[in-house]
């Protein structure tokens, strides 16, 4: 008797562990999968039984994708976004960083601004498009403005959290070795304000794409905010809806960039956390 259950223990084989890959398969992918095909399918069966012809729904949008994407318009619309969006975020980045290092660094600039900063914030971008487009008239200069005032204040607010959160002891290193101000700011103070920059310009980017779309839609600027609102003014919703979802990869794929660029150049910034 013994022996048999020796040999049944000897010829057993171990129970095998999951993957870390499958686990999270099973536990992150698959419920995204599940509710994205819900979602799909009740789009589909909602139009197909309510709405006109014409509507987008997933099978005609997806139908219409490879010929929006190689259309010339489509394009040069994409091009003209990006272009403007990437402008007005590098002139945001400059300006928005050294007023947040500054309002974190001195108590003065921070009594100043502060206030300004939070109103200005909290402001809907749409209540400025009729003064920018009185100052700079309905060009892509009143679309620039727009996405610098969309964004700007976002990367100020969290540059100064960043510049507040400076360990005190790398601040009297630094005095110990006789370094200026400035040298302080830039060699000290904006590493280590790093983190809030990129939490800063990562809500910035959302918001200076959201201004560029929005000044597109009310100053018939040329770009995807116009080809989209053109498109659907003519009732061609497929071809607008493909523009929609490039809007939306764009906000995915820089969420994504920027997760990455955290984890590549900063592992040690929430190494704790647990990556989705």
């Amino acid at each position: 008797m013994t022996q048999s259950a020796a040999g049944i223990g000897a010829t057993a084989t171990p129970l095998r562990k999951p993957s870390p890959l499958a686990d999270r398969m099973i536990d992150t992918y698959l419920p995204r999968l599940v509710v994205g095909v819900v979602i799909l399918a009740a789009w589909e069966f909602i139009v197909r039984a309510f709405a006109p012809a014409y509507v987008a729904k997933p099978t005609t949008v997806v139908a219409a994708i490879p010929k929006v994407i190689v259309d010339p318009k489509f394009l040069a619309a994409t091009g003209e976004t990006l272009g403007a969006v990437a402008q007005g975020l590098a002139i945001a980045l400059v300006i928005g960083t050294t007023i947040g290092l500054m309002m974190g660094r001195s108590a003065g600039v921070e009594r100043a601004v502060r206030h300004y900063v939070n109103g200005f914030y909290a402001m809907p971008m749409i209540v400025v498009l009729p003064l920018f487009s009185l100052w700079f008239g309905y060009s892509g200069a009143a679309r620039i403005a727009t996405i610098i005032f969309a964004a700007i204040f976002s990367i100020i607010i969290n540059a100064a959290d960043g510049a507040r959160a400076v360990p005190r002891e790398y601040l009297e290193v630094a005095r110990s070795f006789r370094s200026g101000r400035l040298g302080m700011l830039v060699e000290i103070v904006l590493p280590s304000s790093m983190p809030y920059l990129l939490a800063g310009f990562r809500l910035a980017a959302g918001r200076a794409l959201i201004g560029a779309v929005v000044a597109e839609f009310f100053l018939s600027v040329g770009g995807l905010g116009y080809y989209i609102l053109y498109n659907s003014r003519t009732y061609h919703h497929n071809e607008a809806f493909v523009g929609v979802l490039l809007l939306a990869a764009f906000g995915v794929g820089f969420e994504l960039l920027v997760g990455w660029a955290t984890r590549r150049f900063m592992p040690w910034y929430r190494r704790d956390e647990k990556t989705s």
